[in-house]
């Protein structure tokens, strides 16, 4: 019998994606039994014939890159927090027709801040300028009343996070790359960069840090979180990240608000073995 209700990640590639695995413990812990969550490899120029294609049983769509802007366009509307950053990563179908896109990469990060203690910073420092960068600012736009300071490769790349800092009203400065271990300084420091994009930096952990956010999940431990562990400092990974917006979607789209938190935890750490 065909599931009443459907969702999936959209991506390539996609394989490696842990949204199936994480919605659907999410189901199960509910007993959620007439949703399904499926995963599939569609890129830019496959987005719209894909989006048109679907039944009125679809509820939801995840989005990976290329994706994230490519769907704005296709959309009905989005909310304020994907426009600050103009990228979707949620896809809501409504019930009258309409499809409505949201960000909740942004939500995400602090309420996995929030979660390990982290309310407020007076100032912080983000490794990288991608487009997690941009995220990682519109977070700190939420709970950051100081400087914070980005340590890019280029001034191409300085120019966009110093734009960035003015449209979500975060107060940006740039620094060259090379002098990316003073970041360690600050009170909390995010880290966007691919994995081992950071690697060169772990002897320059000084003896006291404040909290360190990296954004890899797979490998874990990063060099830079070992180092930063050792020092005793608290760690967040890229799982925290993904099971946090992972669960705003699986809010949006089934209306449940019930935990499932701990359930989708639990099925990202067991996947990753």
């Amino acid at each position: 019998m065909a599931a009443q209700y459907r969702a999936a990640v959209l991506g390539s590639p996609i394989a490696h994606s842990l949204s199936p695995q994480l919605h659907t413990a999410a189901y199960e812990a509910l007993g959620l039994h007439d949703w399904t969550y499926d995963r599939f490899d569609v890129d830019e120029a496959g987005l719209e014939g894909f989006l048109d294609g679907l039944g009125p049983e679809w509820r939801g769509l995840s989005l990976t890159m290329p994706l994230k802007r490519a769907v704005i366009p296709l959309l009905d509307g989005i909310t304020d927090t994907a426009a600050s950053v103009e990228a979707v990563n949620t896809v809501v179908f409504h019930a009258d027709g309409r499809r409505t896109g949201d960000n909740t990469d942004i939500p995400g990060l602090v309420a996995a801040l929030h979660e390990r203690g982290v309310e407020k910073v007076g100032s912080a420092a983000i490794l990288g300028a991608g487009a997690t960068a941009s995220s990682a600012l519109a977070a700190l736009s939420r709970i950051c009343s100081g400087e914070v300071v980005a340590y890019v490769r280029s001034e191409r790349r300085a120019e966009e996070m110093r734009g960035w800092g003015e449209r979500l009203g975060v107060a940006v400065r740039t620094a060259d790359w090379a002098d990316a271990a003073r970041a360690f300084d600050a009170p909390l420091v995010i880290s966007t960069t691919p994995k081992g994009g950071t690697d060169h930096l772990t002897g320059e952990v000084p003896e006291r840090v404040g909290t360190l956010f990296d954004v890899v999940y797979d490998p874990w431990p990063t060099a830079l979180a070992a180092a930063w562990q050792r020092r005793g400092g608290p760690v967040l990974s890229g799982l925290d990240l993904l099971v946090h917006q992972a669960v705003s979607q699986f809010e949006q789209f089934t209306g449940e608000e019930r935990p499932v938190l701990a359930a989708m935890r639990e099925a990202a750490l067991r996947a990753l073995g």
